[in-house]
């Protein structure tokens, strides 16, 4: 792989022109082509244990937990009582693990395409990986769209834990995917999902707020620091059927001892929605 030269991988793509994250690379722990993508797995001399596909990073063992609470309590804690989610993606269970240790959520259904990422996380991300094994969960090999058209009306909550927009994936950015989640939904339902870098993708992230605002009466943008993602930031979209939902202010709050978090707090949920003034005018 060109990205894996002198010891050191770089995250090189289009997506961010002109700028790479570098990681020295210890080990190489797995390298294989799936049925879908390229999967890599290597031991980095500082962020542990890193999962890359398709030469995107997609999580290190160091820095995995903030955008894995921020995408899972964020919208589960603006919902009154999310017992039914459903999680598209997120095959290293990051989600799925933050989902399911969450004290409302009775059942989990995940839908992940490739089952090779699943295997590999649960060799190399055991702590990511934890949640494959809670009775909670019902898991689903197969395509996500696929899944929702035979499943209306069905969640209280789902969360979109996709990669970057290209390739198959880039489908998961536009307004039909976005149609088919709502009528998934509950009547009361909210959807959260990977929306991008502020510093990198601001117009694709209005364009996504637009459409979804012709679509739901609540939709929001909240995000997160994360060193090992482009730009070191990352952000989320939100949108509720519930026209009374307020994403800055979480209904659910639970104690440090109750949940453990490590990065998510409800002081770091209402936080997460104050935009620095750039994007604040582009996105209102």
């Amino acid at each position: 792989m060109d990205l894996l030269k002198q010891g050191w991988f770089s995250e090189i793509c289009d997506l961010w022109p002109g700028q790479c994250l570098s990681l020295e690379v210890e080990k190489v722990l797995y390298h294989e082509k799936s049925e879908f993508q390229d999967v890599l797995v290597f031991k980095s001399s500082t962020y542990g244990n890193v999962l890359v596909l398709d030469g995107i990073i997609q999580c290190t063992e160091r820095d995995e937990f903030s955008y894995q609470e921020m995408i899972a309590h964020l919208p589960l804690n603006s919902h009154p009582n999310p017992k039914n989610v459903l999680v598209i993606g997120g095959g290293d269970g990051g989600v799925v693990r933050e989902v399911t240790r969450h004290p409302s959520v009775e059942s989990v259904v995940q839908c992940e395409i490739d089952k090779q990422v699943i295997n590999v996380s649960k060799l190399h991300l055991p702590n990511m990986a934890s949640g494959y094994d809670s009775p909670k969960l019902t898991l689903h090999i197969g395509d996500g769209f696929e899944f929702m058209r035979n499943h209306t009306g069905k969640f209280d909550v789902i969360i979109t834990d996709s990669s970057d927009p290209v390739g198959p994936a880039k489908s998961l950015f536009e307004k039909p995917y976005y149609e088919l989640m709502k009528k998934a939904l509950k009547p009361d339902g909210i959807i959260c999902a990977q929306g991008e870098c502020l510093w990198l993708h601001l117009d694709l992230i209005k364009n996504m707020r637009d459409y979804c605002s012709s679509l739901f009466p609540v939709v929001d943008y909240g995000y997160t620091t994360i060193p090992t993602y482009p730009s070191g930031q990352i952000g989320f979209l939100l949108c509720s059927l519930n026209p009374h939902t307020n994403f800055r202010e979480p209904v659910l709050e639970f104690t440090q001892k109750e949940m453990e978090y490590k990065y998510y707090s409800a002081a770091v949920h209402r936080a997460a929605f104050a935009l620095p003034q750039f994007a604040k005018k582009v996105l209102g």
